[in-house]
């Protein structure tokens, strides 16, 4: 997938995510655990903006087209699959990994579910950040470079 594509659908992703978040804020007070669901609500919210900044800045990222095709998918997995487990431990009360926001213990699947996004996301979006900083870097030193040269 092109790097223009890419950011074209990063910027759509990214407003739908918000408005997801959006639409789980009208719903918080009926959901088992209405504290989680104002997490979920933030998580969209928030997750939505960083795919809409993430799209305006994609072109200026000086990555390989591999490493620039992984990091757009680990990007949408990331944010998507916090936005999911959040809401899922919103709606059943459960999310044990997520104490401060009052998740309690639920059964066994639900639980290895929402780990599993948990530590996969933060896996991921650690590597995103990590990749785009560095592509962010390559593109200051490619300007500086011909900065220089044209001196």
């Amino acid at each position: 997938m092109q790097k223009k594509l890419q950011s074209d659908w990063l910027l759509f992703l990214g407003v739908l995510l918000f408005l997801f978040g959006l639409l789980i804020g009208l719903v918080i007070p009926m959901m088992a655990n209405p504290r989680m669901g104002l997490t979920a609500h933030l998580e969209g919210v928030m997750n939505g903006m960083f795919l809409v900044i993430l799209g305006l800045i994609w072109n200026r990222l000086a990555i390989k087209d591999n490493w620039l095709s992984y990091t757009f998918w680990l990007t949408l997995y990331g944010s998507f699959s916090n936005f999911v487990a959040v809401t899922l431990a919103a709606i059943t009360g459960a999310g044990k990994m997520m104490p401060i926001a009052g998740g309690k213990e639920g059964t066994t699947l639900v639980e290895g579910l929402i780990s599993f996004l948990l530590i996969s996301l933060a896996l991921a979006m650690i590597f995103v950040c990590v990749v785009v900083l560095t592509g962010l870097y390559q593109n200051i030193k490619r300007s500086d470079d011909k900065a220089t040269t044209n001196q």
